[in-house]
């Protein structure tokens, strides 16, 4: 599996600081033996995102970048699909899809900051991530390297995964990676969505407790729920009176909304590969 490629320098990678990516930070410094700069971006995804410096240092990388790009996210990318009314297969907001650009915009300036030469991401070679993140970035430096490690290597599982973090002594924490959910999880301030597990069977129903930021409709409160927007060129900019920042709005409606069983989708989406995939 361990090649040496040197056409690298410096690669800047899309880094969470889970299991997928730690891992991918030791490959790039075994196989391209380059230097590794680490992106970690603060979307609103609801987890802790500083723990993540605190493991890319001890994977021995030297510059980290950790970003809040809330306010920017909603502003300059949610609030305008919202006012062009963009929804996938005609009911679905583009919960995942939209923060793609974002990101690969700020790997690329991170990129010409630092003087990289590649960029790197976790997207695996049958999902759409993969060509959002490419897109994203040829688009905006066409020269730039783009290096998909799951295009790449032969590990397929969380458990080869695991065996070269033993064996490439990468520090994760083995058993929160063995209690994982069993859905695949993706979580801005826009959504939270969910693949995978149950979800791989159309004939089942999902589970209540996956759902995490409503609740059902069934036990929502039978009396509405009233408040009041103020609007300023089409973007909401105070909430019953209440100046937000645009991101706080996001925040507050999510909760509303899910508090009154407002929010939930069940649909199969089409993969750019060409496969079927139910998400949640």
């Amino acid at each position: 599996m361990e090649r040496v490629m040197s056409d690298v320098n410096k690669v800047v990678l899309a880094y969470s600081g889970g299991l997928d990516t730690s891992v991918i930070v030791r490959w790039l410094q075994d196989n391209y033996q380059c230097e590794v700069v680490t992106f970690t971006a603060d979307i609103g995804q609801g987890e802790e995102v500083e723990p993540a410096r605190a493991k890319a240092k001890a994977l021995g990388v030297q510059e980290i970048y950790i970003d809040d790009l809330r306010e920017e996210f909603v502003r300059d990318f949610v609030f305008p699909m919202f006012r062009a009314n963009t929804l996938y297969e005609g009911e679905y907001l583009l919960g995942t899809s939209i923060a793609r650009p974002l990101i690969a915009k700020r790997l690329i300036e991170i990129a010409n900051e630092t003087g990289a030469d590649a960029i790197s991401h976790g997207a695996t070679g049958k999902g759409n991530d993969q060509v959002r993140f490419e897109l994203g970035a040829y688009a905006l430096k066409p020269g730039i390297k783009v290096i998909a490690p799951w295009r790449e290597w032969n590990m397929t599982s969380r458990e080869t995964l695991m065996a070269y973090c033993k064996e490439r002594d990468i520090p994760v924490d083995f058993s929160s990676a063995k209690k994982k959910s069993p859905y695949s999880m993706d979580a801005n301030l826009l959504h939270i969505s969910y693949e995978g597990g149950i979800l791989e069977d159309p004939w089942a129903e999902a589970e209540e407790d996956m759902w995490r930021w409503s609740v059902s409709p069934e036990t929502a409160p039978d009396a509405p729920t009233y408040i009041e927007l103020d609007y300023q060129h089409g973007d909401i900019v105070a909430i019953d009176g209440q100046a937000m920042s645009p991101a706080t709005v996001l925040e507050t409606l999510n909760k509303v909304g899910g508090a009154n069983g407002i929010g939930r989708d069940d649909i199969v989406e089409n993969r750019y590969v060409g496969m079927k995939s139910r998400g949640c």
